[in-house]
């Protein structure tokens, strides 16, 4: 494949989303103002909340090089986020990568960000050319235990490509040192031939469900748990009118790694209690999104079906409910993506099978009042929720000027072609990103919870 069209898939893909700090350093919880208790919220569960609100004022601009930003809190009060095609917070870019772990310490209007030592690199630029790239998805700390699972993509050039498998890799050391799922290290990056069910928790399923999947987050290292069960949120499929069903998951927290242990949501009963089922096959939504935000056609070789409706679901236990934050892709009249602002919604519910009732809704979100924006992936960042509840933070990358970088191929390949080793070549790209896409970072905006 040609180099500056690897590049240009590899950027678009976006996640399709210095070491860490020393262990026996203090770490700050992040101290978090209430929402104006002129609210007067008192009851708990979903029915309390009447709607949601962006805070006035300008967007936070927390920097960085990247998307994805899903997010999970550890034991220590530090929040793990996923940062997707980019090279994060390094300064100097050291090379871009498909997907890394940094960690986010302090409040969200200054918060530090470090990379997570021993994370097993995923290092675009030396990938070999057309092998499967991996994109970092959900990740959970339970106690000293990380997971995350990671999605990989089939190699389709005539028609967008589709999100095909999740692998899940594991760390019990709080992210010191990684295995695959079977136990085994290195953490090995499979080959198209070498990808199947005995080595992914999921691939090839129908429709190509299960690809793209969330963790439902409850407190520091899962500590708000009370049922034993890690909540796992997937789409049930890459295509519009599947893309937005939004299926899940549950298995005990201490058999992650069993496949075999895994229930799908298969209905609800009369008495609104799930019914669970270890066959996908009887798998059913557990929420529907909207049709109409998914692309269907190439905005250049090798484009794929962006990461629609993937969800941000966060436990909000001052309230005692379950918040969800997702987003549809602004498609194009001739159906490329980023070509209109995107949809953004946010839901509530008493259980993590719903039902989902939403309080949020904007059809052109546009954070600040920007209308060129293209806000892509909104998370629900878990360690930045108040304390009483009425208010959280959320983030998400902006990818306004993708169009036009993917306009400009002939400009872009010419100063590309200036580098002279692969060093310079990231910080080529970097330069090159932040002057096409400057919002391609991450940006946080406080929401407001409104009484019923």
């Amino acid at each position: 494949m040609n180099r500056r069209r690897d590049f240009l898939r590899q950027t678009l893909a976006l996640g399709l989303t210095a070491g860490a700090a020393s262990a026996g350093l203090p770490l700050l919880t992040p101290r978090l103002s209430a929402a104006p208790q002129a609210n007067g919220m008192k009851r708990r569960g979903a029915m309390a909340i009447g709607g949601a609100l962006p805070a006035k004022g300008p967007i936070s601009r927390l920097g960085g090089l990247g998307d994805g930003y899903k997010m999970t809190l550890a034991d220590d009060g530090r929040q793990i986020v996923v940062v997707n095609d980019g090279p994060g917070w390094a300064p100097p870019p050291a090379t871009f990568f498909s997907t890394r772990l940094w960690t986010a310490d302090g409040p969200p209007e200054n918060p530090r960000f470090a990379q997570l030592d021993g994370y097993p690199v995923v290092d675009r630029a030396a990938h070999p050319e057309g092998a499967p790239h991996y994109y970092g998805h959900g990740v959970i700390a339970i106690g000293q235990h990380l997971y995350q699972f990671l999605a990989t993509l089939d190699d389709a050039e005539d028609r967008p490509r589709r999100w095909t498998g999740a692998k899940l890799i594991h760390s019990p050391d709080g992210g010191s040192n990684w295995y695959n799922s079977d136990g085994s290290s290195p953490v090995v990056w499979e080959d198209w031939s070498a990808q199947s069910r005995d080595s992914f928790p999921f691939f090839d399923e129908p429709d190509g469900c299960f690809s793209l999947l969330a963790f439902l987050q409850q407190g520091r290292a899962y500590g708000a748990n009370r049922d034993g069960y890690v909540y796992g949120y997937g789409l049930n499929g890459s295509v519009d009118g599947l893309m937005n069903q939004l299926m899940l998951f549950r298995v005990p927290k201490d058999r992650l790694l069993n496949r075999t242990a895994y229930r799908f949501f298969a209905g609800r009963k009369r008495n609104g209690e799930a019914h669970w089922s270890a066959n996908i096959a009887d798998r059913e939504p557990v929420h529907m999104f909207p049709l109409g935000w998914v692309n269907h056609a190439n905005l250049f070789p090798g484009d794929l079906v962006v990461e629609s409706w993937l969800p941000s679901v966060v436990w909000n236990e001052p309230l005692g409910l379950y918040m969800m934050a997702s987003a549809g892709i602004g498609c194009a009249p001739d159906g490329t993506a980023f070509g209109k602002p995107s949809y953004l919604g946010l839901w509530v519910a008493d259980q993590p099978w719903g039902p989902w009732r939403q309080i949020h809704e904007d059809h052109a979100w546009a954070p600040g009042g920007t209308p060129t924006a293209r806000a892509y992936a909104p998370q629900i960042a878990p360690g930045w929720i108040a304390p009483d509840g009425q208010s959280f933070w959320l983030v998400w990358a902006d990818l306004a000027g993708i169009r036009e970088f993917g306009r400009d191929e002939a400009l872009v390949d010419a100063e590309m072609s200036k580098a002279r080793d692969a060093s310079e070549r990231t910080v080529i790209e970097a330069d090159i990103l932040r002057r096409y896409m400057p919002g391609f970072a991450m940006n946080a905006q406080r929401f407001h919870l409104q009484p019923g």
